[in-house]
């Protein structure tokens, strides 16, 4: 047993696989090293650390150096586990890989492999960036609490994370994203890897790339790179050279509505006292005459979202809605309300379900429900439609082929389409013999389902932002910051905001936001802040009210305006003006460069000339 020393021009690696130990040097001396122990935890809870390994080996390819080592005698398990850390020679990528094998259904909780790396800065020293939601940054010396963990879900819509130190860092990426999980030690973030279908099943692996010169900017580009290097870096242009329709989309303001509401009496929203509150509705035609009276007051470019269209309202019967509410008007009333947007130059879109599977729905059977390993299924009542399960993701696919089929045969024309969670709730497994389904087929299937719509020409948008749905999506509903409490107006911020996400993906997608000038807090907006400012600062279009003002519809045109110069522009950076956290400024590819103030809502955007 023996420290190992692979060196190149970009890094040196040393690891010593009797203890799981490595350390990486950079070129200018700074060291980042581990110190902990990795572990496997079982089923129940009990961890155990890794043992000395069985073997280790030097390893060489024509791209890379490496250590293996073998482990096994985990307290009594038959588990053995195979490391492989390589240094890459080209990129200087460093890539730690685990192989879990011979562990029966349920054995394995989570696997712990690599062991964090120490971080160890004072304050004012260096930060840790974390994914959640647009994006956090956690200063030296503070400590922060995490929901679940859970990769590609709202704790990390980017399989990634970064930390900062005295001005060197990294970029840790879930190369293997699908079934992993990240959780905080101290000033430590742990990557963990969690069982696809109730076993380990194949090889993961966490890629870090270093850099001398650091901050969360480079850690975002570091991403972007290995997103691109993948060919999963779709960009706006490219999404509208597949469907024309998206150039419509650029600019426009979000119209927000619902057509009718039906609360079921199992619903956890349900009103025993209030009868009134569980049933009413708007008609399409009076929806179709406060757009007229919207786009008089000066609003040429909308992007309209109506819920609750379908037989019983909003969140109802889903995914056999049909057909159009009938007190609404109907099928020949929702049909006018699509030609209206048409005449006024609106886009129709409309909100869709293939997740939230209804017991009441005409076509309901458990055979196309998720199956847990236990062999039960899910079950929620929390949404106005009442209790229901969750529809198996490869089923879904053929209901919203049928669906949008039936919309064409009933004449009405869907600009755009908003299928509802695909892109906030974690990839969903299902352990069904006729229909299996992992989380990554479970993301494939989602994806599957935004592809149907492109093919048809509608415009496809999802709930909030997810890495592995993104290239399918255009659109979101919004993806704002990780606060206390999201949605209470005195919601504070977890950490300091970032865009981290916009550094990513800004040119990728359309990312509204809600709020007007003037209006503090909201939806993931700390209540110190205003929506609009920060749409200002990312260059993203925002919401307007139907029922809106001309002052308001003016400021919206506003926002709107430099979102449609920018939607097609990379942000290049972020940053904090002199340090001032209320200060912020955003450079665009294009040479735009925004800056605002977030206390006085004051705003500056320098458009380059020509």
């Amino acid at each position: 047993m023996a420290e190992y020393r692979i060196e190149n021009r970009i890094l040196t690696l040393t690891g010593d696989p009797s203890i799981c130990r490595y350390a990486v040097t950079l070129p200018g001396g700074a060291v980042w090293r581990m110190t902990e122990a990795p572990y496997l935890r079982f089923a129940g809870g009990r961890t155990v650390p890794f043992p000395s390994p069985a073997s280790e080996e030097v390893t060489k390819s024509g791209t890379y150096d490496g250590i293996r080592a073998v482990y096994a005698g985990f307290d009594g398990s038959s588990v053995t586990v195979t490391t492989h850390v390589t240094l890459e020679r080209t990129t200087g990528d460093v890539i730690f890989s685990v192989l879990v094998e011979g562990d029966a259904p349920g054995e394995i909780e989570a696997v712990s492999f690599p062991a964090p790396f120490d971080f160890g800065a004072e304050p004012g020293h260096g930060y840790t960036v974390l994914p959640r939601m647009q994006g956090t940054l956690v200063p030296a010396g503070q400590t922060i609490r995490l929901a679940t963990g859970q990769v590609l879900e709202r704790d990390a819509y980017m399989p990634l994370y970064g930390q900062v130190r005295d001005g060197t860092g990294y970029a840790a990426i879930f190369d293997t994203p699908y079934d992993a999980k990240y959780a905080l030690d101290g000033d430590r973030v742990i990557p963990l890897w969690i069982p696809s279908l109730a076993e380990m099943r194949y090889a993961r692996r966490m890629l870090f790339r270093f850099r001398e010169a650091c901050d969360y900017n480079v850690i975002a580009k570091c991403y972007r790179a290995y997103v691109r290097e993948r060919g999963r870096l779709v960009t706006l242009r490219e999404k509208a050279a597949r469907n024309p329709a998206v150039e419509r989309l650029v600019g426009c303001a979000v119209i927000h509505e619902g057509i009718a509401t039906h609360i079921s009496p199992g619903s956890d929203y349900y009103s025993k006292d209030d009868p009134a509150k569980n049933d009413y509705y708007t008609s399409f035609d009076t929806r179709a005459e406060q757009l007229r009276a919207l786009r008089a007051k000066g609003l040429e470019k909308g992007y309209t979202h109506f819920d609750g269209w379908g037989a019983h309202g909003y969140d109802n019967l889903h995914p056999s809605p049909f057909p159009p509410h009938e007190g609404a008007g109907g099928a020949d009333g929702m049909r006018r309300l699509s030609e209206t947007c048409r005449e006024l130059g609106y886009i129709f879109g409309i909100h869709d379900q293939y997740r939230d599977y209804y017991y009441d729905g005409p076509d309901f059977s458990f055979d196309e429900a998720i199956l847990n390993g236990d062999g039960s299924h899910p079950f929620c009542s929390i949404w106005y439609g009442g209790p229901h399960s969750y529809l198996c993701s490869a089923r879904a696919i053929d209901y919203v082929r049928r669906n949008y089929a039936e919309f064409e045969r009933l004449g009405i024309r869907i600009d755009a389409s908003y299928l509802d969670v695909f892109s906030v709730v974690g990839m969903d497994e299902c352990f069904s013999k006729e229909h299996p389904v992992t989380r990554e087929q479970c993301a494939q299937n989602r994806c599957r389902c935004l592809d149907i719509l492109t093919d048809r020409g509608i415009i496809p948008s999802s709930e909030e932002i997810l890495d592995c749905i993104l290239p399918s999506q255009v659109l979101c509903h919004h993806a704002p910051y990780f606060t206390s409490n999201l949605g209470a107006s005195d919601a504070v911020s977890v950490g300091i905001p970032i865009p981290l996400l916009g550094l990513v993906y800004h040119d990728c997608v359309v990312i509204p936001w809600i709020g007007l000038p003037g209006r503090k807090g909201g939806w993931g907006i700390p209540g110190t802040d205003c929506a609009y400012t920060h749409a200002i600062l990312n260059g993203g279009p925002v919401y307007c009210p139907i029922t809106a003002s001309e002052e308001t519809v003016a400021a919206v045109k506003a926002a709107c305006a430099s979102a449609g110069r920018l939607a097609y522009c990379e942000m290049l950076r972020h940053e904090f003006i002199d340090g001032d956290l209320r200060r912020q400024r955003t450079t665009y590819s294009d040479g735009t460069v925004i800056e605002v103030d977030l206390d006085t809502e004051e705003y500056r955007i320098t458009v380059p000339s020509n």
